[in-house]
């Protein structure tokens, strides 16, 4: 709420403007995924409010934590490096981890050492 207004007079406000806010009860956590990572909110209060039929969520709480996505490398990508570099599959794996995926990148990162 606003600060300085009475509750009940804002609730009577946003009635008359079509407004609706409900708070989801027994929300512990909300996650927003996205192509880098996460956002992780956690403790957290969600708001719903509703204005001419449209719904709008409001998250509360404190700042979010990022996690970064992990990148997925497939086996087979590391067994060529691993042969092409001569080198173990762990640091086959930490290698393409660092060139983000690519291949050439960490074969010359491997055998320019």
């Amino acid at each position: 709420m606003m600060p300085g207004l009475n509750p009940k007079k804002m609730k009577q406000m946003m009635k008359q403007l079509g407004m609706k806010m409900e708070e989801i009860e027994g929300v512990e956590r909300v996650v927003i995924y996205t192509t880098e990572g996460e956002y992780v909110f956690e403790p957290a209060e969600v708001v719903a409010t509703t204005m001419q039929g449209t719904k709008t969520y409001q998250i509360q709480g404190s700042d979010p934590v990022f996690v970064p996505k992990e990148l997925d490398i497939p086996d087979e990508d590391v067994m060529l490096v691993a042969e092409q570099a001569q080198v173990s599959p762990d640091e086959a794996r930490t290698a393409l981890k660092e060139t983000n995926g690519e291949i050439a990148d960490a074969i010359i990162r491997l055998t320019s050492a």
